[in-house]
């Protein structure tokens, strides 16, 4: 005679499925255990890799760090053909060395606009342009200055409005960067040259109203005024 299945309760249930995927996990381990075991040895070197990677980049800046320090003396001095290759006979590296060695470092970046403007004031300016574009570093001030020169560099070649462009992008790198007022003015200037008085007019109103203490505004007059001839 058959009996009557007794209906399980919900919390019967619940232990049942709990049951059932432990079970299933097992299961699965032991089919699978020598992949998995593959698997996590394959994340640990991964994981060890990623951990030695970041300590000797922080060991090469440390490093980069030291030597742009040292070759900071050379550039200040306005040896800047020395600061650039270095000094023969000594341990002193040039920036050119620095950047080939460090320049995925922090302070290898910043050697970078270092370089470029030492480039710069030899008038070597395709190759100090090359290391401003190069530049790629954590610092607003400098990613600023790199933008800078590259503004420059297209003012040479006499590409106005690209100038300008980049010129406009280097005022709104960071609220804090002094040269804000400069890199505006000189947009508009090259705006201007360019034929687009009206965005020159936009970025000179903006200096007019907010770097009132700057040299730019007491010079911002003078383009005015040859706007509105």
């Amino acid at each position: 005679m058959l009996t009557k299945r007794k209906k399980l309760s919900r919390k019967e249930i619940k232990e049942d499925k709990l049951v059932t995927t432990y079970y299933k996990a097992i299961a699965f381990f032991e089919e699978n255990k020598n992949r998995l075991a593959m698997y996590a040895g394959i994340l640990a070197v991964v994981i060890l890799a990623i951990v030695l990677y970041m300590n000797n980049k922080k060991k090469n800046d440390e490093i980069a760090g030291t030597e742009l320090a040292r070759i900071m003396n050379v550039y200040d001095s306005g040896n800047y053909l020395e600061a650039i290759e270095g000094r023969a006979g000594t341990k002193l590296i040039g920036l050119k060395k620095l950047v080939q060695s460090y320049g995925n470092t922090e302070n290898g970046e910043i050697a970078k606009i270092y370089i470029a403007n030492a480039y710069n004031n030899l008038g070597k300016l395709d190759d100090a342009n090359k290391y401003y574009q190069d530049y790629s570093g954590s610092n607003k001030i400098f990613k600023a200055t790199a933008l800078a020169g590259q503004a420059s560099y297209q003012a040479y070649k006499l590409n106005y409005e690209k100038a300008a462009d980049l010129y406009k992008k280097a005022a709104f790198v960071s609220n804090s960067d002094v040269l804000n007022p400069e890199y505006l003015l000189q947009a508009g200037i090259n705006y201007m040259t360019a034929g687009k008085n009206s965005d020159a007019k936009e970025l000179f109103d903006k200096i007019k109203k907010d770097f009132t203490t700057s040299t730019a505004f007491r010079e911002i007059d003078k383009y005015s005024n040859q706007l509105e001839q």
